[in-house]
């Protein structure tokens, strides 16, 4: 059956973000019009009787002391979007396009957008026909997702640009040819919908929810690789005994120390005397020190993704109980930015200790090889594949070279090293293994394929 996600406002997560935009097809809750319908009655009450709400029946920013009329109004839909379509840069990839689309429509479904009851259906229609909105990354340096955002709505009017074509190639054209090649018409506006399409929040929050994705499959593939270190260093596993964890329970180390054990059980280090050293450097007894603080901050960008996935960052906003229109400063974003450079500086500190892992991996005359190998790297991922390699490397070097069999390893970490080693075989001698590095990177830790291998929680594929 082909995937399908229905949105109600209320459940949206990036793991269904995720996959609205790598092809699942939507469709709204029972309910989520009439909801819609609901908020709309506020507006209108409004435009019929000229009640001041600034962008619906005034003017924006220095205008907004300027009365609309219920005509000026729809016109001035058009207007907000064409004065704000000033996006510049590398476009969004054609998945990041549609989560972004997939999280305006989810966050307009309590109504309190206040948008005309065909937006949304509208949005819903053009994103299952494959419509993609060229959309520039660059946008305001001022707050919210106002000009990033009026690019979409800009071609969903039929004045901007698309993409067609195949995810191998696109080609950027006229929107209403873009429009037209998937058999839509352009979208209407009436009075606020301009507003509602362009000043929200739907581009940080779909482009950070694909970013959470991708950070816990790196985050998981690094648990895997920094095990597997372990075992290639003959490590001491004293620091990941559950009573040394929980001397000082912090925010994920427990968790993330909990999974290395369980990663290396009932293997060979688990055995009385098995570890060659009393004490092993920082990189390996901290691990879940460090991997913990990344874990923690996953936990709390997934609360506020939660928030801002669900919730509405219109200004104004409908509040639907109260029959109001009302302005707000929901379109900031300090908290999501916080978390998200929390999450990075985390994985950033994870990528240090994993090079410094494989610095002490490494046979000492080989010491500048692991420098030289850092200084290409540039994404995590990547050091995580340099991680695995040479922990491969190490436990072959243990037995002589490589066995039939494979080395002894706790049954989890098997199929990893069998997957590691079917793309990057034994070093006996110099040689390149760049294109062997890449393919690592890309086929077992991008796409979340050793975490299932390994046995850990299932993580979504990366974007």
């Amino acid at each position: 059956m082909a995937d399908h996600v229905v949105l109600d406002g209320m459940t949206l997560s990036p793991a269904l973000v995720h996959r609205i935009a790598h092809g699942a097809s939507v469709s709204l809750a029972p309910g989520a019009v009439e909801r819609m319908a609901l908020g709309r009655r506020v507006v209108d009450r409004y435009l019929d009787e000229s009640i001041p709400a600034y962008g619906l029946t005034t003017g924006l920013g220095m205008r907004a002391d300027q009365m609309l009329t219920a005509d000026a109004a729809a016109e001035f839909s058009y207007r907000t979007v064409r004065g704000r379509a000033q996006a510049v840069g590398g476009l969004l990839s054609p998945a990041e396009v549609r989560a972004v689309m997939a999280v305006r429509i989810n966050t307009m479904l309590s109504g309190a957008a206040g948008a005309s009851v065909g937006i949304a259906p509208a949005l819903v229609e053009a994103l299952n026909a494959g419509f993609v909105a060229a959309m520039p990354r660059i946008g305001s340096i001022g707050t919210g997702d106002l000009v990033a955002m009026a690019s979409l709505a800009h071609a969903l009017i039929g004045e901007g640009e698309a993409l067609v074509g195949s995810l191998a190639g696109t080609q950027r054209v006229p929107a209403a040819e873009g429009l037209a090649a998937v058999g839509l018409s352009s979208v209407r506006l009436l009075p606020k919908d301009g507003t509602v399409l362009c000043n929200n929040t739907a581009f940080s929050t779909a482009l950070a929810s694909l970013a959470s994705v991708a950070a816990r499959t790196t985050l998981g593939t690094l648990q895997i690789a920094g095990a597997l270190s372990i075992h290639g260093f003959v490590g001491n596993l004293t620091p990941f005994s559950a009573a040394s964890l929980r001397a000082r329970p912090q925010p994920g180390q427990v968790e993330a120390g909990d999974q290395i054990r369980q990663l290396l059980a009932d293997g060979p280090l688990g055995l009385p005397g098995a570890a060659r050293r009393l004490q092993d450097p920082l990189s390996f007894r901290c691990m879940a020190q460090v991997h913990g603080a990344s874990f923690a901050a996953l936990r709390d960008l997934d609360e506020e993704l939660d928030v801002d996935l669900n919730s509405s960052p219109d200004n104004p906003v409908v509040i639907i109980e109260d029959d109001l229109c009302v302005s707000t400063g929901n379109f900031q974003l300090p908290r999501l930015t916080q978390t998200l450079d929390a999450l990075a500086r985390g994985l950033a500190w994870c990528a240090t200790d994993s090079v410094s892992r494989v610095q002490r991996l490494m046979h000492s005359a080989h010491s500048g090889l692991a420098t030289k190998l850092a200084e290409l790297v540039d994404k995590v991922d990547l050091i995580v594949a340099f991680e695995l390699v040479a922990a491969c490397q190490a436990l072959d070097l243990r037995t002589g070279g490589p066995l039939p069999q494979g080395p002894d390893l706790a049954p989890s970490l098997a199929p990893v090293y069998a997957a590691v080693r079917e793309r990057c075989r034994f070093l006996a001698e110099d040689r390149p293994i760049g294109r062997e590095i890449e393919a690592i990177a890309g086929d077992l830790v991008a796409t979340g394929a050793l975490v299932s291998a390994a046995g850990l929680p299932t993580f979504a594929k990366r974007a």
